[in-house]
């Protein structure tokens, strides 16, 4: 099956050969002024994407001709047109239509293998078709007003209406189905071939209608690797504090997108360059006034950004959305706790646990979900357990407590350690990994012995309360408390030893 993509908009890009290809051949775009190695470029770019969307060209096209049949316009849009230019086509595919979200529902019914109306509201039918996850988007414009947090969405009556609503030029572009026709009336493809992001109309008037644009334009920076035109970072500068209307858990949305990017770097500095980070993590930005005592060549703003790196360097399973978060925030504890000590150093003391409230206090504004609050709070609480222990030999009992206290998060815990080691000494760095080394060893050897992970007393609640005569009440959970204790301490104990270690506390207490 061959597929033709034939250029609507001459002004911005043509294809050589006319506008019937040969079966296989891929016509090369040609822009006019381009430097030399632009054509080639754009060639690559349409190489890419002939072959990805030929790939989806039999689902795409049969939604179409059903569109089509009912009287109606289709194309493939937005995010699905970037991505199959950059050859990273997926499952997921958009599309816009002219029918309105009740006609959509009509066609898109008896043809889908699921159907959700999630989104009906926006204008959007979301529909599942042979692995494949769609979204069929009525033409549409949205705006804010000055004190809605939510879009005022109505419907449009033409594609091009609906690309100039976009946020970026690079998501402004469509192929309209099935007669592959690709519209680009902003000159995307450009934009795309030079990596930048700009918005269709000015930036000013993007922002003002969505002001969430603002915070994609980082996010996109950090997936894509691309960067964001002079003129749209002047309109963020101006327009930072616009963001506030825009509800937390939108915002939270792309922030979590950014951090789990490729490139988060990119993005995290963009949201702090443009003051947008003092609206919605003004944690972040605090950290560049301060000077860390173990890393005096660098900030701490510099220093958790590297922190991030070595993290995303040590996952395994794809991004780490809890460890990542965990990375950024570790030390926004320390502004708060700097002090000036008499013999000229500067001491960050108990900033682990200024900075865990913190951490709450900020994802809980943020709406994250009580489970991750508690982890990211936890490890932020933890990541200088390791510090403490100082240099010398583990005990059993410190093991015994670090593993306890870690739980779960075990693992995330030895990676954020290890990547909060920014250091350009390398001996110091070498000493440091050698030293976790060793506890990771510890660790592992006493866990083959007892069972570490589910670490318990060697009388239950029941046990206690029988040897000792009495009923359920706070004296049998500090009993409890005791013989966890006794556990951690000394490892595990023979029940005779257990039994006569609970009388003598019982003795005790009089």
């Amino acid at each position: 099956m061959h597929l033709l993509m034939q250029v609507s908009v001459p002004a911005v890009c043509t294809f050589n050969g006319g506008a019937r290809g040969r079966p296989g051949h891929v016509p090369s775009f040609v822009v006019p002024n381009a430097n030399e190695d632009k054509p080639n470029v754009l060639s690559q770019v349409q190489h890419r994407a002939v072959s990805e969307l030929l790939r989806v060209a039999p689902v795409a096209d049969d939604l179409a001709r059903r569109f089509q049949e009912a009287g109606f316009s289709l194309a493939l849009v937005g995010g699905s047109v970037r991505d199959a230019l950059l050859g990273r086509l997926g499952n997921d595919l958009d599309f816009t239509t002219d029918a309105r979200p009740e006609d959509v529902l009509k066609i898109v019914r008896p043809w889908a293998d699921a159907v959700w109306e999630v989104g009906i509201a926006f204008g959007t039918v979301g529909a599942q078709k042979s692995g494949y996850q769609i979204e069929v988007t009525t033409y549409r414009s949205e705006a804010y007003d000055r004190t809605s947090r939510k879009p005022e969405v109505s419907y449009g009556d033409s594609i091009e209406e609906d690309l100039v609503r976009r946020d970026f030029t690079v998501n402004a572009m469509a192929v309209a189905l099935p007669e592959k026709e690709f519209i680009d009336p902003h000159g995307g493809l450009e934009d795309l071939a030079a990596r930048v992001l700009r918005t269709p109309g000015t930036p000013e008037a993007s922002f003002s209608d969505d002001p969430l644009r603002m915070m994609r334009a980082a996010r996109f920076a950090a997936q894509l690797d691309f960067e964001v035109a002079p003129e749209v970072v002047t309109a963020m500068k101006e327009m930072a504090g616009r963001i506030e209307i825009v509800s937390a858990e939108r915002v939270r949305d792309e922030l979590n997108k950014l951090i789990v990017s490729a490139y988060p770097r990119k993005g995290l500095t963009l949201v702090v360059d443009t003051g947008l980070a003092d609206h919605v993590l003004p944690e972040l930005p605090a950290l560049r006034l301060e000077s860390d005592e173990h890393h005096r060549h660098k900030d701490v703003y510099e220093h958790t950004l590297i922190v991030l790196e070595q993290a995303m360097a040590l996952e395994e399973n794809g991004p780490d959305l809890t460890l990542r978060l965990a990375a950024l925030l570790h030390d926004i504890g320390k502004p708060r706790t700097r002090r000036f000590e008499k013999d000229g150093r500067v001491s960050f003391h108990h900033h682990e646990v200024v900075g865990a409230k913190m951490t709450k206090k900020r994802m809980l504004a943020l709406k994250y979900s009580n489970e991750l609050v508690k982890d990211v709070s936890r490890l932020v609480e933890l990541h200088l357990r390791f510090h403490g222990y100082g240099t010398g030999e583990w005990t059993d009992s410190a093991v015994r407590r670090y593993v306890r206290d870690a739980g779960p998060l075990l693992d995330r815990l030895h990676k954020l350690t290890r990547s909060d080691c920014t250091t350009r000494n390398k001996r110091k760095a070498a000493a440091l990994s050698r030293a976790y080394d060793g506890l990771e060893e510890r660790i592992a050897q006493l866990q083959d012995q007892e069972e570490l992970d589910a670490i318990r007393p060697d009388l239950d609640g029941n046990q206690i309360m029988e040897i000792l005569g009495v009923g359920p009440g706070p004296v049998i959970g500090r009993a409890y408390q005791h013989m966890l204790e006794l556990r951690l301490e000394n490892g595990p104990m023979a029940h005779d030893e257990a039994v006569a270690a609970l009388k003598e506390w019982w003795a005790q207490q009089g």
